[in-house]
């Protein structure tokens, strides 16, 4: 299946995994305007493609994401300029919740999202890692919440998930002091799920790990993050509810047959997108 053209970004489909990449390694693949804004459609686009059952994201060269370009950052005050103040927050304002929502396209994603995280992941970079549903990380990388040093607060997400993932003691400390940590430090505290010894080694494993969940039924997994996202910010009592009235909807599904008969068969199970 042909795959649409982004700016900045890479994008291919083989085999219902959809491989996503920043495509800046000469500038460690920092974030300028339509980097930003290829990130969402591609995101978008992954969504909406019924043969896409799995991304995996990732950069291009020795790094994954070094964060917002700074010429973006530094251009920041003529796109908002105004002569009056308060429109020009307004501005500011609309402006923030847009990147916001650049990055939590990879959320709203219903397809799994696999982060493949080699050399640095700054900034923005751990913005758009605590969006995606697993992290995996080759032992070269580092990790820093950069934004303190920059005399401002994260404003693109890392602040609301990354207490999600780690001990809310630990994200506090490395969003006051910035400082940078590896990808042993990141495994320890539950950022990335394994680390592997080099950047072929990442790209091989994570492969495993997307053709896996490739093979496997799309409508469930699906309805598997589905249900975790909902349960995640709710009570054990309303998540159940909820995965009542999903598998109500969807339980009666041809998938679990097909599943029954390759389980019989010891064959791949052939579910339909």
């Amino acid at each position: 299946m042909t795959s649409p053209d982004f700016a900045n970004l890479s994008l291919s489909l083989d085999n219902g995994i959809a491989r996503i990449a920043f495509n800046r390694p000469d500038c460690a693949n920092a974030l300028d305007a339509e980097l930003w804004d290829a990130m969402r459609r591609a995101f978008q686009w992954a969504d909406d493609t019924d043969a896409v059952r799995v991304i995996v994201l990732a950069g291009e060269g020795k790094h994954f994401c070094a964060g917002i370009d700074l010429a973006l950052l530094a251009g920041v005050p003529a796109r908002i300029r105004h002569a009056d103040p308060a429109r020009a927050q307004e501005k500011l304002r609309r402006l923030i919740l847009d990147m916001q929502d650049c990055v939590s396209a990879i959320a709203r994603c219903r397809k799994p999202v696999i982060a493949a995280i080699q050399g640095a992941c700054i900034g923005g970079g751990v913005d758009i890692v605590t969006a995606c549903d697993m992290r995996y990380a080759s032992a070269e990388a580092r990790f820093s919440v950069r934004e303190i040093d920059m005399a401002m607060a994260a404003d693109v997400g890392t602040l609301q998930r990354l207490p999600r993932l780690i001990p809310d003691g630990i994200a506090r400390e490395l969003a006051f002091t910035g400082r940078e940590f590896g990808a042993t430090e990141a495994a320890q505290l539950g950022l990335v799920n394994r680390v592997f010894d080099t950047p072929e080694a990442l790209s091989a494993g994570v492969e495993k790990i997307a053709q896996a969940i490739a093979g496997k039924s799309p409508l469930a997994i699906r309805g598997t993050k589905a249900v975790m996202d909902y349960s995640r910010d709710h009570s054990i009592e309303d998540g159940l509810r909820f995965v009542a009235n999903w598998n109500a909807s969807a339980l009666l599904t041809r998938d679990m047959q097909v599943a029954a008969q390759a389980m019989q068969t010891r064959q791949a199970p052939p579910f339909d997108d």
